[in-house]
């Protein structure tokens, strides 16, 4: 019965170690998670801001008849 016991409890050692072990990684992975979390908003923020001061051209001519509009000239029709 000793014996028994004995092996219960080192295995209850063993697995108690183990719980903290992971314990502590998992709160370092958190940690880290936070930080680049904190830094990618950071990023975004930062090209947030610099897109939208930066001044956007309107589409040109050459642009707009790229898109496939027709375009019909007065007096002639297009054919069917």
């Amino acid at each position: 019965m000793e014996r028994v016991n004995l092996k219960l409890y080192l295995e209850n050692v063993y697995i108690m170690e183990e719980n903290e072990r992971l314990r502590r990684k998992a709160q370092a992975l958190n940690q880290e998670n936070k930080a680049l979390l904190a830094k990618l908003n950071t990023n975004h923020a930062a090209a947030s801001s610099t897109s939208t001061t930066t001044q956007r051209r309107p589409p040109t001519a050459a642009s707009a008849a790229g898109t496939g509009a027709a375009t019909l000239k007065p007096g002639k029709q297009q054919p069917k």
